[in-house]
């Protein structure tokens, strides 16, 4: 069990295309003072919602990149080394299957990631904050796991397809290709642990060196804008 975690984290964390980001769960105007005098939150200009070009490309490279691949090899040689699932044996057969397995489980999550972000009308492309200090853009990484953004203002909101897409490859893995002892206790548990692979994917996405010679720098994040935070430091 403790193998099959670490396995999920590891594929998890390819995921970089990545996900809306958000300090809140929530984007709503605040109303303060007296009945008469009310304040409206107002549009954050510094937001540019993605082209389908743009979406499509992020796809392409969170779903079947180097991030995904790297991770499949990396669950791979763990799953090998514990002989997890033992049904799969080892060798070059057993890796492979592990190899595949662990590809596929991020494909699938990635896919279903975009799709329903598409249906529901959502950017899940992760930003950076525009805040300062390490709490702060901590917390702005890690809420962003279950946001999205949406509308030309790309205000905040619960996202479905966030909250949905770490489960898909892992329920699907679990009844197309695992062994039958697995069931959906199983899927369940492997999503949980796939949702926190998507928070650490988040913070590194937040901390790690995006320059114009990193893998990052090919990302949606680094257009030149980062998530509209109203108060934050430009």
């Amino acid at each position: 069990m403790k193998s099959r975690r670490t396995i999920v984290l590891l594929l998890a964390l390819p995921a970089l295309s990545l996900l809306a980001g958000a300090q809140s769960l929530i984007d709503a105007g605040d109303s303060s003072g007296t009945i008469a005098n009310t304040t409206v939150a107002q549009p954050d200009l510094t937001y540019t919602r993605p082209t389908e070009k743009t979406t499509i490309e992020n796809y392409i490279f969170d779903a079947y990149g180097p991030y995904p691949a790297v991770g499949a090899v990396f669950a791979a040689g763990i799953g090998q080394a514990y002989n997890t699932p033992p049904e799969w044996k080892q060798g070059a057969e057993g890796y492979s299957k592990r190899f595949g397995s662990a590809f596929g489980i991020a494909a699938i999550s990635t896919t279903m990631r975009y799709g329903l972000a598409e249906a529901f009308r959502e950017d899940t492309l992760y930003y950076r904050c525009e805040c300062k200090g390490v709490f702060p853009r901590l917390r702005h990484a890690v809420l962003s796991t279950l946001t999205a953004r949406r509308g030309q203002d790309g205000h905040r909101v619960f996202s479905l397809p966030a909250l949905v897409a770490p489960y898909a490859g892992s329920m699907t893995a679990v009844y197309a290709w695992y062994p039958r002892r697995y069931d959906a206790k199983d899927a369940l548990r492997m999503g949980n642990y796939t949702t926190l692979g998507y928070v650490g994917g988040n913070i590194a996405l937040e901390f790690l060196y995006s320059g114009p010679h990193s893998l990052l720098h090919r990302m949606h994040l680094n257009n030149g804008h980062g998530a509209p935070n109203p108060g934050s430091n430009p």
